[in-house]
């Protein structure tokens, strides 16, 4: 055990961890030339498209010391963007240390920051390392600066690196093998293995992957998941590298994968513990918190035939990303389908795109909200998680919606044009720090539901791409809510309500009003649009009837012909109109959705 090193690269998106992580499979001969691609790591063509790591992989490097010893180093590469901080959590609880990576170009960003407090609350071993010191623009000086104040190293302990020419690789090796510590844990003792990831094989079932902290677990051996107290036979358990290698016994301190043949994805947890049956552990490892959804969205499959097989993708999807919450949900305009929750507006694109490339299902997702609380005159408690949700005018005493807390580092020229977009997005200043004298932290309390739609789009163009963005959640707070209703003919499509702040709903109306007359088809007879507070009409826009003109066969004669026939034409159009139902396509549902 004193030669294994469990270690995770974290970073801020786009700071270079994936291309970091290739040298360092590269320099071990882990893969060969070959068989190496950019992002070796990344999985997903999704994630080899966008250049972003969705998921933190797991991946076992041989390296031989200058001193001559073997080390076997398990490295979790994760991703940078605050939507998938919960993979970060995941993958912090499975190592000893972390390997923390800032752009020489770009200094410290608030995902940066976060992150390292992940890490510093679980007591992993910090290594800096300055990445990208080969580009023309690197700041190495002003950068090893900022993180000597941030935690307080010395200067000799920053590892300089090129994750794209692989200098500085071998500092980084020998910094891992002297200051990572290596794992404790006793394999003698009761088997004591945390799950923290698991994928789905159509051919295989489940396949969890697991950090033995105490024990040894073999082949063949019966184990119980101690969170779902289920058991089985261990098929196979073995060593990620690229592939799974399996292997006989996987001892304490190892990362390892374990096939049960579990074809139920609902059996395993991520953040279970599994132990033997006939010699269990006395307690289970604290896992992780459970994650707490921000955004919530209807997900519903276009043909209602499909409803089970949305359901077995969702459950699928949900092994590999623990952090999808749903359950079921119906609509008048839509159907059967789900209530799913997401940690941000990027996660819920994944999921739907995931969806679409995985398991070949194309979904309507409807206007994404976040959790409100509602309370009752007689002081009764209510969750809001849809419009419909809410209790009538006459009976609701106030409506709190969740609050956050955003840090936004950014360059000191753009903060009045921050300052402008969050109090535009009715935040408030709390504090503004001055980390450097080109960088400035700024912390805003805002709330959830303002920051769900366009924020992060607007301050990167606002902030030409130098502002970085974190938030946590903060607390409730009772704000003037209002449920903005859409009619087509005066009848309620429930698809498209939305719980909008009181000064806001004005605008956000007439933009939805105008955006479906753009969308909707002509028909026959006349469509009216209207958003509505209540009983009271806000805006409205119309689509004029697609008018056939009867009056062509007239050549001349007496004008009352003509008039007769136009009287015939609006009385058929008029009981069109009250028997005619106007269907919104699924196109239109999608771009509405897309609101600018």
């Amino acid at each position: 055990m004193k030669n294994i090193r469990n270690f995770c690269v974290i970073a801020h998106i786009d700071h270079g961890k994936s291309t970091l992580s290739d040298r360092l499979l590269e320099f071990t001969k882990t893969i060969d030339e070959r068989s190496m691609t950019n992002q070796a790591l990344d999985s997903m063509d999704l994630e080899r498209e966008r250049g972003i790591t969705i998921k933190s992989h797991a991946i076992q490097l041989k390296y031989k010391h200058t001193d001559g010893e073997a080390y076997v180093f398990n490295l979790i590469d994760t991703p940078g963007h605050v939507d998938f901080s919960y993979e970060v959590s995941r993958s912090i609880a499975a190592c000893e240390g972390a390997l923390l990576i800032v752009d020489a170009t770009q200094g410290i960003q608030a995902q940066t920051i976060s992150n390292l407090y992940l890490a510093i609350e679980h007591d992993l071993e910090i290594i800096p390392v300055i990445n990208k010191i080969d580009m023309p623009s690197a700041m190495v000086e002003e950068v090893a600066d900022q993180i000597i104040d941030l935690i307080g190293v010395e200067r000799h302990e920053i590892v300089e690196a090129s994750g794209k020419t692989g200098e500085g690789i071998p500092n980084i090796m020998t910094a891992i093998v002297d200051r990572v510590p290596a794992p404790k844990g006793d394999p003698k003792a009761p088997l004591q293995a945390l799950i923290f990831d698991s994928v789905f094989n159509q051919f295989r079932g489940v396949i969890a992957y697991f950090r033995v902290m105490n024990g040894t677990l073999k082949k063949r051996d019966l184990v119980r998941f101690v969170n779902t107290g289920k058991e089985y036979e261990a098929d196979e358990i073995g060593i990620l590298q690229l592939d799974m290698m399996p292997q006989k016994v996987i001892a304490a301190g190892d990362v390892g994968y374990i096939i049960t043949g579990i074809k139920e994805s609902k059996e395993i947890k991520v953040g279970d513990t599994i132990t033997h049956v006939s010699n269990p552990c006395e307690e289970a490892i604290h896992g992780f918190e459970e994650v707490k959804p921000m955004v919530f969205a209807g997900i519903f499959p276009i043909d209602n035939d499909d409803y089970e097989d949305l359901r077995d993708s969702l459950e699928k999807l949900q092994l590999n990303d623990a952090s999808l919450v749903f359950e079921p949900e119906t609509s008048i305009a839509l159907g059967f389908g789900f209530r799913c929750g997401f940690l941000g507006m990027l996660h819920l694109e994944i999921i739907q795109e995931r969806l679409s490339r995985e398991f070949d299902m194309e979904v309507i997702t409807t206007i994404p909200n976040v959790n409100y609380k509602a309370f009752t005159k007689k002081g009764e408690e209510l969750e809001i998680l849809t419009p419909s949700d809410v209790p009538d005018p006459t009976l609701l005493d106030r409506v709190e919606e969740p609050y956050i807390v955003a840090q936004i580092i950014t360059k000191p020229e753009y903060i009045g044009t921050i300052m402008t977009l969050c109090l535009e997005k009715r935040g408030n200043l709390t504090k503004q720090t001055y980390l450097t004298t080109e960088r400035v932290e700024l912390t805003f309390e805002l709330p959830l539901a303002e920051i769900v739609f366009d924020f992060y789009d607007r301050l990167k163009s606002i902030s030409r791409g130098y502002a970085s963005f974190d938030y946590s959640p903060l607390n409730y707070r009772a704000s003037q809510l209002v449920k903005l209703d859409i009619k087509l003919n005066s009848e309620s499509v429930d698809a498209l309500s939305a719980l909008v702040h009181k000064d806001k709903a004005y605008a956000f109306g007439r933009k939805i009003c105008k955006k479906l007359k753009e969308l909707l088809p002509r028909q026959q007879f006349m469509i009216a649009i209207q958003a509505t507070i209540g009983a009271k009409i806000i805006a409205r826009e119309t689509i004029s009837a697609v008018r056939k003109d009867v009056t062509a066969k007239c050549y001349g004669g007496d004008i009352t012909r003509k008039r007769k026939l136009l009287e015939k034409q609006k009385k058929g159009k008029k009981k069109m109109r009250q028997i005619g139902s106007v269907q919104v396509p699924q196109k239109a549902f999608l771009d509405v959705l897309k609101l600018d």
